[in-house]
């Protein structure tokens, strides 16, 4: 089993930064594709950016490309994401996973293991 925990959100005002980080415990190992998702209030849950394991490969969505930066670091099993010159469109509720299944790392049935999430407010 995995445990995924994120950390780093909060309220910031519109241009400003963020860095969340996602701890990961238990067999979320670093071979996995891992990914983060937004979901905004009433919305469906979005992705945002995918690194692969070896952190060598990233996706993004084209919403937050050239804003957001993911990354990761095996050695202490967490997973960043670099969020610059925020806008009040990416507030939501911020979480981490695991990509298991195969099929698009855009899609959510492609992951099996959630963290609780972390809220990211912005104000503009």
């Amino acid at each position: 089993q995995a445990q995924l925990v994120e950390s780093g959100g909060g309220l910031v005002q519109a241009g400003g930064s963020l860095r969340l980080a996602c701890a990961a415990s238990g067999r979320a190992s670093s071979t996995y594709v891992m990914g983060w998702f937004r979901q905004a209030s009433g919305t469906e849950r979005d992705f945002v950016a995918a690194i692969s394991g070896s952190g060598g490969i990233t996706y993004y969505a084209d919403s937050v490309k050239g804003r957001f930066t993911i990354s990761r670091d095996n050695a202490k099993n967490t997973m960043y994401l670099q969020m610059n010159s925020l806008k009040p469109e990416d507030t939501a509720v911020y979480y981490c996973a695991r990509k298991y299944y195969s099929g698009s790392f855009y899609a959510t049935r492609s992951y099996d293991y959630w963290g609780q999430g972390t809220q990211v407010t912005v104000s503009s």
